[in-house]
């Protein structure tokens, strides 16, 4: 179990509606300044009006359901997660433990398709059901780092989006189910999955009824978020982090676990760059006031860097500026 830092322990009850919510429909230069405001405040928006068709996060729910309702054994064919298909409990590999169980995609149909074979006993349809959520999110996280791109400023408004596009893109998708905790359970229940950030470039997340979110705001204050079963929340990652020069800081965030009827489950599209694309802060952000707070490293070197650590370390650390490259 991961154990939450002193700071994290304290938890304000903060009104879920006190949470940013930004409208697609809105006009496009209000559009971008409210996604801006958003992302330095927090870090953390809900996105209404997003255009991704009801039947397509369905259709992935329900395939969602089907598999996690199968036995153990059954489950147990699809993984284990090395690092993709099944896996239980183990969030990585160095011992970081959450009270869930999951799948993990690679968003390349090709691999998708192979997967599906030992996830769903109709595997097409699984395959289309992923295949048709991940073409849909992506357009929304595109959408968000090009309404960046513009109220930043940035000469190139597709800067960012044109890595998520690329066929290479190292994005993934992963289905968390939190199984709902008996009473009489003698293990802690406080911890679902323990703090962290997301490493990737941007995080669309949705999730069904049950709650357990929490995000850390910047001066170390936990706040509830309700959950939206028909809308989106959206996550800034560390890699946007850097790109922006931290302008936009990454947001930690935690599940707690609730002892409920029914179980959590959440659907994360993590919106990531080729392997060997190069991360640094794009030019506009940069500036003799304002240097670069982050050495310049690819995305395969982060990655590995990242899941070398545990779960909550601050992996942005070994890349600041005046970090010592030989503590890498």
């Amino acid at each position: 179990m991961v154990v939450p830092s002193s700071n994290s322990m304290r938890t304000k009850k903060i009104n879920a509606a006190g949470i940013p919510t930004v409208d697609f429909s809105m006009e496009r230069s209000k559009l971008s300044e409210s996604v801006i405001k958003a992302c330095e405040q927090y870090g953390f928006f809900k996105v209404v009006n997003h255009g991704v068709p009801k039947d397509v996060i369905s259709r992935l729910e329900n395939e969602g359901i089907e598999f996690f309702s199968k036995s153990t054994s059954e489950k147990r064919q699809a993984g284990p997660a090395t690092p993709f298909g099944y896996g239980c409990r183990n969030i990585g590999s160095n011992g970081d433990l959450g009270d869930l169980e999951y799948l993990l995609l690679h968003t390349n149909p090709l691999s998708i398709s192979d997967r599906s074979k030992t996830i769903s006993k109709n595997p097409t349809n699984f395959s289309c059901a992923v295949n048709d959520y991940i073409e849909a999110v992506r357009k929304v996280a595109c959408e968000v780092v090009d309404l960046v791109a513009e109220g930043l400023w940035v000469p190139d408004k597709y800067a960012v989006s044109k890595l998520i596009r690329d066929v290479q893109s190292d994005s993934v998708l992963r289905i968390n189910h939190y199984p709902p905790m008996k009473s009489s359970s003698k293990r802690d229940p406080s911890m679902g999955f323990g703090e962290h950030s997301d490493p990737q470039i941007l995080t669309i997340l949705r999730s069904n009824e049950v709650g357990g979110l929490q995000i850390c705001t910047h001066d170390g204050l936990w706040i509830p978020v309700a959950p939206d079963p028909n809308e989106f929340f959206v996550m800034v990652g560390d890699a946007l982090q850097v790109m922006t020069n931290g302008r936009l800081r990454s947001v930690r965030h935690r599940v707690m676990s609730n002892r409920v009827k029914k179980g959590r489950m959440s659907m994360m599209y993590f919106a990531a760059p080729p392997p060997n694309s190069w991360i640094t802060a794009l030019p506009k952000m940069v500036s003799a006031e304002k240097p670069s707070e982050y050495r310049p490293f690819t995305w395969a070197h982060y990655k590995q860097a990242a899941y070398s650590l545990r779960l909550g370390h601050s992996r942005l650390d070994l890349f600041r500026a005046q970090h010592h490259p030989l503590l890498l």
